[in-house]
Order: structure tokens, then C-alpha cells, then sequence
């Protein structure tokens, strides 16, 4: 079983295997900081487990709207934070951060490539699409995730 590792400090993510670094990425946490709260936009910390995984056989840089592909014409200015190319949907379990699904805070690509390796996001995790593309083939559903701040 994989165990991503989170870093909002470095704003970096490790998947490891039994303790081997197997994938590295830079990644993107909340501009709002660590909570729990809902509507906070934080990034929650702790132990998760991914509960979902969306998007397996769409299109790099496809755009997802309530996890569904938009079909047609999407806005991709620089206001817009869209969800792109895969979802990892993750469930909290601990105390705090049970929440953490009715949240939907995912790890998932983005729009704004531009600003990862910077706390950026709206909550949830940022990655460029090609490494969102490259974890979501790596890791399964059930894997172990900590964000640690």
C-alpha cells in the first residue's frame, strides 16, 4: 500500500512505498492557510485516505465540474480555478478533520501550473496535470495521505 506525503511548508508531495520514495511532485495548498473549518478554503492537516478516484480516462487537461467532465467551451482565464485532468478525493480520519470529504477537498490539476511550488489553492491541492496524471496511476483507492503543516 502507497503513503502520500504532503508538505505545506515545501509545498511538496512524496509517494512512498514502504518507506521508498516511489514519485515526488511540487504542489500547491491553500492561499487561506491550514484549517478544518467548512468554507474556510484551508487546507485541512493530518491523516486521510483516498476514498475516490475520477477521471482515470479523460483527456489531459480535461475540466471537472461536481467530478464530471464539462463537455464544450470552458472559461480558462486566470480567475478561474478549475479542477483538471484527475481526481484523488480524499477522507479524513482523524477528529478534526472528519469533514474533510462533505469539504470535498481533493488533490487534483489545475489551471494555474504557474503557481505550484506556491501556497495558492482554494483548499484543496494543486498539481501540474502531467503529475496529478502520474500519482493517480500510481496509487489506488484506500492509500494513506498526510498533510503535515
Amino acid at each position: 500500500m502507497h503513503k502520500i506525503v504532503i508538505d505545506s511548508q515545501t509545498q511538496s508531495l512524496n509517494l512512498l512505498r514502504d518507506d521508498e520514495l516511489v514519485f515526488a511532485a511540487f504542489i500547491s495548498t491553500s492561499r487561506f492557510g491550514l484549517g478544518f473549518e467548512i468554507g474556510s478554503r484551508k487546507t485541512p492537516t493530518g491523516r486521510f485516505r483516498i476514498v475516490e478516484k475520477i477521471g482515470g480516462e479523460a483527456a489531459i487537461g480535461t475540466v471537472f465540474k461536481g467530478r464530471r467532465p464539462i463537455a464544450g467551451p470552458v472559461d480558462r482565464s486566470a480567475e478561474s480555478d478549475l479542477i483538471t485532468s484527475r481526481i484523488l478525493w480524499l477522507d479524513g480520519l482523524d477528529e478534526n478533520n472528519a469533514n474533510t470529504k462533505d469539504r470535498y477537498i481533493y488533490i487534483h490539476g489545475t489551471n494555474h501550473e504557474e503557481s505550484i511550488g506556491q501556497a495558492s489553492s482554494h483548499g484543496c491541492i494543486r498539481m501540474r496535470d502531467a503529475d496529478i496524471i502520474e500519482l493517480f496511476d500510481l496509487v489506488e483507492v484506500g492509500a494513506l495521505v498526510e498533510i503535515v503543516g
